[in-house]
């Protein structure tokens, strides 16, 4: 007699989404469900608070396999992804020494920045390394990119190792007129195509990048990066064909240099997407092989949201970041070291970046499993989501003439720096959080003697004529500025907290008022608790506080605050910590400074700055 196996269960009644959505409903006591649990993304579309098997029940890109067209669950049936490692060094043979320790630790993908792309230089760099078993990309002024491609055939041809290399070289003529505004050279197509034909007997070189990291280190959002990355793509593809190429030729040969966030789901979902919409795009083309529809990318981790103070914060950023590109099948990871904000990477962030790779894989065996979040409702949904989002934009970049005249004429790069403003914006009211930056400061940290400046010796980096250029700021960069003012002040300004009254709120507000000014680098002195505003007053004055907060209750700050605002008659800043329904009445007795949850962070301790820092 077979065994009968228990299935727990099936103990349980079958829950419909309409009797879910009614106990929520009830458990919210009145509050509307669409305001508290449905989130709007920055994408253009919500995200629900649960999905369902029957709210995928009719996508068809569950239906395929890793390696299948098109693509969404990855290019290959496994998932060994390649560590990637820049070499930071100018001499080559410094930058060979360097790169062979680091394949001793680990690596196996290399990148290099070149500047003289010669034999000898492309020889010196090479010196010792397998070729069949290191994955090498070459960066370099795309006005030396046919030289350097030159060079690499010269040394391989040589060594009959054409069919051994696998790598890239970042061929990026816009990125002039990106970074910095100007037109795009209707060269380059020619330079393009002559570029692929010198490189034709190198299968496995991909000489066009598609740079939409760019993107997302100058502040774009998700949708953005991908709907940018795929327009910038399909004008190489019609550019190249139109040329002459076949689809299988041109498709070869480009490369996509993406960026990851730090929104952990939504960038596993992106890469999914990417594939999937670059398949179909390809596939337009009408290319000999599936196989040239198969989208091959490289992520970088985001130094968007990097910050210089409380550093070690973007190692958990980073090692999301990585985490998701992982998850989402890309073929190689570039983390960005932790101090790269401040100065040129030193060993010990270079080895803890390549570390958080090898704890991936070594430990949590990410790249043994294809694709885990295929089937996921909630990833599923993210990807088509993303998906239709991106793919509006592509077809609005297509139908105003294609990613090289938007470039030209500025379009995308104002629409990114748009972006990029909003965000900035979130980050000063504090709807993005930067942990350590713009909240839960660490206040006694100094961060001045650190930063090393760094320059740039490519020619392609000054500034030209024309509309203006991705600004590439950090989210962090306006309050960074704000705390290195306070340092390089001669007094550093004190903010003490006057405590009284209600405990609990007295408490809570203490700690908000300490994060709020503790994110422009103030001391903060705060207190158990005071039985009257005049010993409040008097403790703070003999401490030599410039600026005084009073914490305590809405139905307090009534009679406290006009109290203590008048025995302290101006002897210092006077904030009332909170927006109590007596603001109005607060504000004609002269007191105007209150800091709450909606102020602008930013904006607020500017002002502060200007009065303080003198």
């Amino acid at each position: 007699m077979a065994e009968k196996k228990e299935k727990l269960f099936d103990q349980f009644p079958g829950i419909s989404y309409d009797e879910w959505r009614a106990k929520v409903e009830t458990d919210l006591k009145g509050a509307d469900f669409n305001k508290k649990l449905v989130w709007r993304t920055n994408e253009g579309f919500n995200v629900q608070p649960i999905y369902r098997a029957e709210d995928i029940a009719d996508f068809k890109t569950t239906d395929s396999l890793p390696g299948e067209y098109p693509f969404i669950r990855g290019t290959r049936t496994d998932n060994e992804w390649l560590t990637r490692q820049e070499i930071l060094a100018e001499d080559p043979a410094e930058a060979n020494k360097l790169a062979l320790d680091v394949l001793n630790k680990g690596v196996n993908s290399l990148g290099f920045k070149v500047s003289e792309p010669t034999e000898a230089t492309v020889a010196a760099l090479l010196d010792g390394i397998d070729l069949e078993k290191v994955e090498i990309n070459f960066n370099c002024c795309p006005c030396k990119a046919q030289d350097l491609a030159e060079a690499l055939c010269e040394y391989l041809g040589a060594r009959g190792a054409e069919k051994k290399f696998h790598g890239s070289i970042d061929f990026n003529p816009l990125r002039k007129a990106l970074r910095h505004g100007a037109e795009v050279s209707p060269e380059i197509t020619e330079k393009a195509k002559k570029l692929i034909e010198t490189v034709k007997n190198i299968p496995a070189l991909r000489v066009i990048a598609v740079d939409s990291v760019l993107f997302c280190d100058g502040g774009a959002y998700i949708f953005q990066e991908l709907g940018y990355a795929l327009a910038w793509g399909a004008q190489w593809m019609t550019a190249l064909t139109d040329a002459g190429l076949s689809a299988d030729e041109a498709a070869s040969r480009i490369k996509f240099n993406m960026g990851v966030s730090s929104n952990y789901f939504m960038e596993l979902a992106k890469f999914r997407a990417a594939r999937m919409l670059w398949a179909q795009i390809v596939e337009q083309y009408k290319p000999a092989s599936t196989d040239a529809a198969k989208m091959h990318v490289h992520a970088a981790t985001s130094k968007f949201n990097q910050t210089i103070y409380d550093a070690h914060v973007n190692l958990l950023r980073s090692q999301t970041e990585a985490m998701s590109a992982a998850l989402a099948g890309v073929d190689s990871i570039t983390v960005v070291p932790f101090d790269t904000p401040y100065k040129t990477p030193d060993p010990f962030s270079e080895r803890i970046a390549r570390n958080q790779q090898f704890l991936l894989k070594e430990e949590s065996h990410l790249d043994k499993v294809v694709d885990p979040a295929g089937g996921s409702y909630y990833v599923e949904t993210l990807t088509l989501s993303i998906a239709n989002e991106a793919w509006k934009l592509f077809l609005d970049v297509v139908e105003k003439g294609g990613f090289f005249a938007e470039v030209s004429n500025g379009n995308i790069q104002k629409a990114v720096n748009d972006s990029c403003e909003k965000r900035h914006t979130d980050v000063a009211r504090r709807k993005e959080i930067l942990l350590g930056t713009n909240q839960y400061p660490n206040i006694n940290e100094k961060a001045a003697d650190k930063i090393v400046a760094k320059t740039c010796c490519c020619s392609c980096g000054d500034k030209a004529e024309g509309n203006g250029g991705l600004t590439m700021k950090r989210a962090a960069t306006d309050f960074e500025e704000l705390r290195l003012a306070t340092e390089a002040a001669a007094n550093r300004p004190k903010v003490f907290m006057l405590t009284i009254g209600n405990l609990a709120m007295r408490l809570a507000r203490a700690q908000f008022s300490t994060n709020f000014f503790g994110c422009a680098g103030y001391e903060i002195i705060d207190n158990l608790g005071f039985d009257t505003v005049e010993a409040g007053v008097d403790a703070a004055l003999e401490k030599g506080a410039d600026v005084i907060v009073l914490c305590s209750s809405d139905d307090e700050y009534a009679i406290l605050a006009p109290e203590a605002f008048k025995y302290l008659d101006g002897r210092a800043e006077f904030v009332v910590a909170g927006a109590p329904a007596c603001m109005d009445d607060l504000k004609a007795a002269g007191i105007n400074e209150f800091i709450h949850v909606r102020c602008n962070v930013l904006d607020t301790l500017k002002a502060f700055n200007a009065k303080l820092l003198k």
